[in-house]
């Protein structure tokens, strides 16, 4: 594995902060589950999903439930009523249209979606570079305003660490969301 894909984004690190604490997170395409096991050794539980059984079975956490599913098959696999709804949602360099629309609904009030993935433009460094992967400019925001989303934070451009991209991510509450996070200004 990737040394700097064993830690977590620091997109993601940066707004964990919003989760309630003790919170219920889905991990979705959680891969090597970097996020799954940064998010459970701050006392999240969590379920950590994806269809690769090798990468799931490295996970050893007393606080990571881990579970082989095919997210891309064609039933979504992942139904509100099997599992509650959850305090959060993080997708991190993952990307399947068809059931997008399914992450907000899947959000408690206050649930936070922290989501970051490959955008158009990201062909110019390498892969992913097929667009049925890449976020369309906005594409994120957009679905947080079909959605009603409050956003907390987006950025959309070109990120050098840990290997050159471009990245779109955001931070969104279904509703306000139930921890106060301080906005930070760099100078």
């Amino acid at each position: 594995m990737h040394a700097a894909l064993e830690t977590a984004s620091p997109w993601i690190a940066q707004y964990a902060d919003l989760i309630v604490p003790g919170g219920k997170v889905l991990d979705l395409a959680c891969g090597g589950g970097r996020h799954a096991i940064y998010l459970a050794n701050r006392g999240f539980m969590v379920l950590a999903v994806d269809r690769d059984e090798e990468s799931l079975a490295r996970i050893d956490h007393q606080f990571v439930m881990t579970q082989q599913m095919d997210l891309e098959g064609d039933r979504w696999p992942l139904p509100e009523s099997e599992f509650g709804q959850w305090n959060a949602i993080v997708v991190s360099n993952y990307l399947y249209r068809p059931y997008l629309e399914q992450l907000p609904d899947l959000l408690e009030e206050g649930g936070i979606l922290l989501y970051e993935t490959f955008a158009i433009g990201n062909e110019e460094f390498g892969k992913p570079s097929n667009p049925n992967f890449l976020l369309q400019h906005g594409e994120l925001l957009d679905l947080a305003k079909r959605h009603d989303l409050h956003v907390v934070a987006y950025q959309d451009g070109y990120r050098a660490i840990p290997k050159p991209a471009m990245v779109q991510s955001l931070c969104a509450s279904r509703g306000l969301p139930k921890i106060r996070h301080p906005l930070q200004f760099s100078a």
